[in-house]
């Protein structure tokens, strides 16, 4: 049987954490669950901590402070590769992806190597977002789709699940983008190498707790790596 694992990177989720972990324990689904924490102060580590204490499938990776969610998901990749897990997927800790959904990006990758969530192909969408985070979400994936001339639907989905032969081929440590740009370059890299990437549709809802981790630097900063991966020679 495959090994599987789902990476969730915190930070300041203690509103949020314990009610997902839970939810996620309750499906029949048959996975592990790793919580990276950039050193959360609100106790969002220290709250992980405890539940694995109590389910053996619950693991967390504490990391020194906030170190960026790029780098949280690689870490996380990281430590699913030495681990041999066959499945890796990715999902937000704020309840943005419905953990029910989890199970099926684990049953469409039967047919692909990476399996995304998107909100942007026919019955996919997002509930509670103000008019201008939309028009931001939807003009960012228009423009990176005509730069790279991606095939994906929803380049910037941060819900999604990978096989282990897609990581592998893919040198995480060259990867520095942030935020959406994140997704992107992983998108990106991982149709340069020839995968099958497939999406599926989710209703995607915006967090009730916590605060949005978007900002001005990210924006700018995905802006720019589009053009940056068209025109690198390097495809790792």
């Amino acid at each position: 049987m495959n090994k599987k694992v789902v990476v969730i990177p915190t930070y300041n989720e203690i509103k949020n954490i314990s009610k997902l972990i839970l939810e996620l324990l309750s499906l029949d689904g048959n996975f592990d669950i790793l919580v990276v924490d950039d050193n959360s102060p609100d106790g969002t580590g220290q709250e992980v901590e405890r539940l694995s204490g109590l389910h053996k499938e619950v693991n967390i990776l504490h990391r020194p402070g906030k170190l960026g969610m790029g780098r949280a998901y690689i870490d996380g990749f990281k430590w699913a590769l030495m681990r041999n897990y066959e499945l890796i997927c990715e999902m937000d800790a704020d309840f943005s992806h419905s953990p029910r959904d989890l199970l099926r990006l684990l049953d469409a990758i039967n047919d692909s190597d990476l399996c995304i969530g998107s909100r942007y192909i026919e019955n996919g969408g997002v509930v509670n977002w103000p008019v201008w985070r939309q028009v931001l979400s939807r003009t960012a994936n228009l423009y990176t789709r005509l730069v790279t001339s991606m095939p994906v639907k929803d380049v910037t989905s941060g819900f999604k699940c990978f096989r282990r032969r897609v990581l592998e081929s893919i040198s995480l440590d060259k990867i520095r983008s942030e935020g959406y740009s994140f997704q992107i370059e992983m998108h990106y890299k991982v149709l340069k190498k020839g995968f099958n990437v497939k999406e599926i549709p989710i209703i995607f809802v915006d967090r009730q707790h916590g605060k949005s981790k978007i900002s001005k630097k990210i924006i700018i900063e995905a802006f720019f790596t589009v053009w940056k991966l068209v025109f690198s020679k390097n495809e790792d």
